[in-house]
């Protein structure tokens, strides 16, 4: 599935369509809760990968990820040669998911694109969106999907 929908910014990502599936399957086994994980790699192209731990108070409507989770990501894709280039979460209970009023609050990373992973009708749906933390707002954007 290829998030370019009219509207949308020009492709700014390529997922393997294996680190895709991951993500789904992170956010089924989360379910309830809402799961989240950070996406690096090079060039635009994401390579891995890295789940955390949602340790959020009510992880069933917000996510806030394990600061140790984090700094060892983060660390690895140091060793890596990585950036970070996305950070993904699920909405368990949506089946078109936008980022939230929380969401775009605490989206601290102005580079990154947020993926949001929706599934309340069963077969997992992923948007990608750039947010604007300072300026309270969001836009969606395209990305492109590789078997390789």
């Amino acid at each position: 599935m290829t998030d370019q929908d009219e509207g949308t910014a020009s492709v700014i990502k390529i997922l393997r369509r294996a680190l895709v599936e991951g993500m789904y399957a992170h956010a089924r086994e989360a379910s309830p809760a809402e799961c989240c994980g950070l996406l690096g790699g090079r060039g635009g192209r994401a390579e891995c990968v890295y789940r955390m731990r949602n340790v959020a108070g009510d992880a069933t409507v917000t996510y806030e990820a394990a600061p140790e989770d984090l700094f060892a990501a983060q660390r690895r894709m140091r060793e890596r040669g990585e950036e970070l280039l996305g950070i993904y979460h699920s909405h368990p209970r949506s089946a078109d998911p936008v980022p939230s009023p929380t969401d775009v609050k605490l989206a601290f990373y102005p580079s990154a694109v947020y993926f949001i992973i929706g599934f309340d009708r069963g077969e997992p749906v992923l948007r990608a969106f750039r947010i604007l933390e300072r300026e309270g707002r969001w836009e969606r954007v395209g990305f492109d999907l590789s078997d390789d």
